[in-house]
């Protein structure tokens, strides 16, 4: 579990300010659930037989025997709160939610034990159209973030229940006659969630699937034209997608559409958004059957490849704007009020310094900022009522300004603070 130090932080916000206008932009509205809920919900949710519910959950008991869990996703949390509060039934819902998730994995670059997601969720909406739009939402941020040459989509559809219920007697019947080649993993599975085989990252195991028998021949007409409409949408809207027929997901409520964003630059992390449907998990958690789709984004691995692949704007990459710094108190009082000015007349990010010392040493604080201008101000200055303005980021001399005129040069200064 990871602190998120002061210097990483802006980048965190860049991607989270950049996350919240595309979901606004597209009418999306957000919902906060607790990190803690009773472990039957995931149990229920996620699949007894899981990785997730098998091995990974932090699950305790409070001080009533009670069984709770710390959220290893989102989904079941959103869609509880959204039965517990009569949001879903005749409705339709666009929702998302971030925050920390808890599973207990083998850290390594980009996973966690406490990690970060960003979630999406959609109730009653059937159509290929819902799913479609996730897909252009996500398109979007990754231009807006400048990750789109950086990443590719991956579609499957897993049909129907019945459909899944047939495919998996299918591939049980061949696996079952090369269990000799299978990994202790996929030999698990093969007992309890043989569909996960599918997804295995051992070559053996891949090379063993390519004569398993095919996915798609088992799939129903009405899945099918689901997944041919939503193909056909993207391709309308000039979205690049690969159809990859062994995705299957981690998690056992998906159904019809499932898709990844997969990139190859983090290694083998390469996973940095994922989801699909789940038309069935509502009914299945008592609620009434409702059309749902939705996915989560890594924050840590969209960091990462933020900080591989992105040309970061500037400002995410320095403290402050502006540096403001006094010698002497009286012009100490001086550069605070001129601080508090130039917050309330401008947007820019005003450090004060508050630390004395020597002007080497406050220019020394101020080039550490990153702030692109340092405002000087001591008692000569103060008595003619000027302060020194020193370009740090440009060549540029430095010269004197008006205290009265100062907000008015800082708003007309692109040439100080273009990126």
């Amino acid at each position: 579990m990871n602190d998120i130090l002061p210097l990483q932080t802006p980048l965190w916000q860049y991607l989270e300010q950049n996350t919240r206008a595309v979901l606004s932009s597209y009418g999306y509205s957000e919902i906060r659930t607790p990190i803690v809920e009773q472990t039957e919900l995931f149990c229920r949710s996620i699949g007894e037989v899981t990785d997730i519910v098998e091995k990974e959950m932090y699950t305790f008991e409070d001080r009533n025997g009670e069984s709770l869990t710390l959220r290893p996703e989102g989904t079941a949390s959103c869609v509880r709160a959204c039965e517990e509060h009569g949001l879903i039934y005749n409705q339709v819902q666009r929702l998302w939610y971030t925050g920390p998730m808890f599973r207990y994995e083998r850290p390594q670059k980009g996973r966690y034990r406490q990690f970060h997601q960003i979630g999406v969720e959609t109730f009653g909406m059937a159509g290929a159209d819902i799913d479609t739009e996730l897909l252009l939402l996500t398109a979007r941020l990754w231009k807006a973030l400048g990750v789109s040459h950086a990443v590719t989509l991956q579609l499957n559809t897993l049909g129907s229940s019945e459909a899944r219920a047939a495919y998996r007697n299918r591939l049980v019947d061949y696996l079952t006659e090369h269990q000799d080649q299978l990994d202790e993993d996929s030999r698990r599975r093969l007992t309890t969630n043989p569909l996960r085989i599918l997804d295995s990252k051992n070559p053996e195991v891949q090379n063993l699937l390519n004569d398993a028998p095919d996915f798609h021949a088992c799939l129903d007409q009405e899945s099918l034209a689901h997944f041919e409409q939503l193909k056909a949408n993207l391709d309308a809207a000039g979205i690049a997608y690969e159809v990859n027929p062994r995705l299957v997901r981690g998690l056992d409520y998906y159904g019809r559409t499932v898709f990844e964003w997969v990139t190859d630059k983090l290694g083998a992390q390469g996973t940095v958004c994922a989801g699909g449907r789940y038309d069935g998990l509502v009914e299945q958690l008592g609620g009434r059957p409702t059309p749902a789709v939705g996915f989560a984004m890594g924050v840590e691995r969209l960091i990462l490849l933020l900080e591989a692949e992105a040309s970061l704007p500037d400002f995410v990459k320095r403290q402050a704007d502006v540096f403001v710094a006094a010698l002497g108190d009286e012009a100490a009082a001086a550069a605070m009020h001129l601080s508090e000015e130039l917050r309330d007349k401008t947007n820019l990010r005003v450090t004060l310094d508050c630390s004395g010392g020597s002007v080497k040493s406050k220019m020394k604080k101020a080039d550490r900022s990153g702030a692109r201008v340092a405002l000087l101000l001591g008692e000569n200055e103060l008595e003619r009522q000027v302060v020194a303005l020193k370009p740090l980021r440009m060549q540029s001399e430095q010269q004197e300004v008006p205290l009265d005129q100062v907000a008015t040069l800082l708003l007309a200064g692109t040439e100080y603070f273009e990126e």
